[in-house]
């Protein structure tokens, strides 16, 4: 196992739970088993994620002391799923399948569904940008709430359903921002007009809080409590209706397919979305969605976020959804100048 270090500049700084990233620093991971080589990313984010520091830590750990060993693969979660992602990918390269049909306990998607994201401008700026998103093809729009006062954002999620119409899915992301009274008085809003979830309307460790606002006609998807607390704990408490995995933060492509494994038979479903990742981890997060079973719209629409990558991108956006790439591995022979060692 190879692996070398990356830094790819935003296009505009992200705001995380540990402050602004105007960077994605992570990890090309290389691994040949057989004559075969397969690629992973690791791409830590600090709240989701162990540190960079700790990821290149269990990354050289594993490469000296533990490769041979594939059952034992580091606990940090982005070195994990760099290591399982290229262990995957080489094991469908060999195989001569796509990625997700190795990863897949039955058929698996041709396209995935995306929704787009609306951020949080005024009331206006939210409408036109559910419009422009709709008219672009977008069957699902997340819109950004929680920066703006209550009776503003109850305006806004009004103006998103206008602008879309009947047909699209709407779903709003609080990243945690409000009190239960605030988040009762928007839940109430987003169920009369027909919104199917709120993501995180509550801090990621009211567990108990997210439970008692189920059941008020509209879905709550959890996402920061899923990486604080981890999934049994969310799925024991009853916390969510959905699940946000993150497959970085989660450990992996198999890892991610177990939890949404476990979520499904208590009833939760599923949308995989990203840690903002450079494309070998993006375009791996589309063979984990098209894995799952009637896959929901996915937040993967990413890319844009990068100002670079590590390579062209095998899978874009087209008429809001993503087409699985059908070559073996993650992408047939389009990251082939990656896996040379450089």
């Amino acid at each position: 196992m190879q692996y070398e270090r990356f830094s790819l500049g935003l296009t505009s700084p992200l705001s995380t739970a540990r402050g602004d990233v105007d960077r994605r620093d992570g990890f090309l991971i290389r691994v040949e088993r057989d004559g075969v080589v397969g690629l992973g990313e690791s791409t830590p984010l600090p709240g989701w994620t162990e540190s960079i520091d700790e990821c290149e830590a269990a990354l050289s750990d594993w490469s000296r002391e533990r490769a041979a060993d594939r059952a034992a693969l580091p606990d940090s979660p982005a070195a994990r799923h760099g290591i399982e992602l290229a262990l995957a990918d080489a094991d469908a390269r060999a195989a001569d399948e796509p990625l997700a049909a190795i990863l897949s306990d039955g058929p698996s998607a041709d396209v995935v569904p995306m929704n787009a994201t609306v951020g949080d401008g005024s009331v206006e700026v939210t409408a036109s940008a559910t419009r422009e998103a709709v008219e672009s093809g977008y069957r699902a729009v997340k819109v950004k709430v929680g920066a703006r006062e209550p009776d503003v954002d109850a305006d806004r999620l009004r103006a998103a359903r206008d602008a879309a119409g009947e047909d699209v899915e709407l779903r709003a992301d609080a990243n945690g921002a409000w009190d239960v009274p605030t988040a009762e008085r928007l839940l109430d809003v987003a169920a009369d007009l027909d919104f199917a979830y709120v993501e995180q309307p509550l801090g990621a460790a009211d567990l108990d809080g997210h439970a008692a606002l189920r059941g008020r006609g509209v879905g709550v998807a959890l996402d920061e409590s899923l990486a604080r607390s981890g999934a049994d704990e969310v799925l024991a408490a009853e916390a969510a209706d959905v699940l946000v995995c993150k497959p970085m933060a989660l450990g992996g492509p198999r890892q991610t397919l177990d939890v949404a494994r476990r979520a499904s038979e208590r009833g939760v479903d599923v949308v995989v979305t990203t840690t903002v990742d450079a494309v070998v981890a993006r375009v791996g997060a589309v063979h984990v969605a098209a894995a799952l079973p009637d896959v929901s719209a996915c937040g993967l629409a990413t890319g844009s976020i990068l100002a670079a990558d590590l390579a062209p991108d095998p899978a874009p956006i087209e008429g809001g959804a993503i087409r699985v790439p059908s070559g073996p591995g993650i992408a047939g022979e389009a990251f082939d100048a990656l896996r040379r060692e450089r």
